[in-house]
């Protein structure tokens, strides 16, 4: 399948980013950044900074990245840092896993994150063990990161969200961003870090702009992993989100703030470590709890993190059954009615906050 999913990415790409994709602007006095740009500044200066970062993956040299999130790095860096390789997940994935074994700090590329489970031997026995194998020797400082989750209109082996699969993992530290601050300080953070990383990006987010503040443009900013975020402040019911989910609760708060309810919009950054504190605090504020993610709702994110506030005292602080709002449990649906049947929307969220609530 990875030839023929590549040809679609090609000619999705042909079609053309314009130049405002690729520039920090500034729009009603604050400077604004997309996250393609946010990525592609990040991998620049850790490039620069540590000359054992490299980057390996499918177009990631000579096409500039199928979505262009290398764009540059070639002719800046060279080919021996910015490497193109064959459609061979596997093999180019266990290269890396051996070069992080030997001290270097591969970024490895998949054009999709689903294409990964063609190398999921490497990144989970290979890459999340070994530190624990070794009993501490040897160390995987690596990077797995590329697109997750449902774009449009590129069905069942292209749309999977895998954050719930890679949360599992013992040895695995898994990043979800949502905001272009939360892509450059995270990936800059992922790239330093000693252990495995898995980064799981949404593609609908590539082009969208998102305001950064001056500290969040330094070379030297980072985010700490694992360090959940209060997108918006509420006070009657917490919505709990990641990726472009958070975008989804955001939405619903919108509404719902017409409504007279205000959302607390948390945007849990990373799933592995979960950081279930702010969780827990926003619930005892608001005694109200909705998850909302993309994803399948069987084993998934919002599973967990019920579970660990009904294992947590702020359990007594719950005026309501906490409920998920998931994508629909079925393969991905190639037609566009069908597709967007599958993924929750702001309304859903509403919907689910109005029974809650019972308002």
């Amino acid at each position: 399948m990875a030839p023929i999913s590549q040809t679609s990415v090609l000619m999705k790409v042909s079609k053309g980013f314009s130049k405002r994709f690729f520039s920090t602007t500034r729009i009603l006095g604050a400077k604004q950044m997309t996250v393609r740009d946010a990525l592609n500044s990040a991998l620049d200066e850790e490039l620069s900074r540590d000359e054992r970062v490299f980057v390996m993956g499918e177009e990631v040299a000579q096409y500039d990245g199928a979505y262009k999130i290398t764009r540059g790095l070639l002719k800046k860096y060279g080919e021996k840092r910015i490497i193109d390789t064959p459609i061979t997940e596997a093999g180019f994935t266990g290269m890396c896993v051996g070069a992080a074994f030997n001290g270097l700090r591969p970024v490895c590329e998949f054009m999709t994150m689903n294409f990964a489970m063609q190398a999921i031997d490497q990144i989970i026995n290979s890459a999340a063990k070994t530190f624990y194998m070794s009993a501490g020797r040897v160390n995987v400082p690596i990077v797995f990161r590329g697109p997750n989750g449902a774009s449009a209109g590129v069905a069942a082996q292209h749309s999977q969200c895998f954050a719930a699969w890679y949360a599992h993992v013992p040895g695995l530290k898994v990043i979800t961003p949502y905001s272009a601050e939360d892509a450059r300080g995270l990936l800059k953070a992922a790239i330093r870090d000693p252990d495995p990383v898995v980064f799981l990006e949404h593609e609908l987010l590539y082009g969208v702009q998102f305001p950064v503040s001056d500290e969040a443009l330094d070379k030297d900013f980072v985010l700490p992993i694992g360090k959940a975020k209060v997108e918006r402040a509420g006070k009657h019911v917490t919505l709990v989100s990641f990726s472009k989910g958070t975008e989804t609760c955001l939405e619903a708060a919108k509404d719902l703030q017409a409504k007279g309810i205000e959302a607390e919009v948390i945007n849990l950054r990373s799933v592995r470590p979960l950081d279930i504190k702010t969780v827990e605090d926003s619930v005892k504020k608001t005694h109200h709890l909705i998850t909302v993610e993309h994803g399948w709702p069987t084993s998934g994110i919002g599973a967990e993190v019920i579970a660990r506030i009904m294992e947590s005292e702020a359990f007594f602080h719950l005026d309501a059954p906490a409920l998920r709002v998931t994508g629909v449990d079925t393969p991905m649906p190639y037609a566009k009615t069908l597709e967007d049947a599958a993924i929750p929307v702001g309304q859903d969220v509403v919907k689910a906050v109005t029974k809650i609530l019972k308002a």
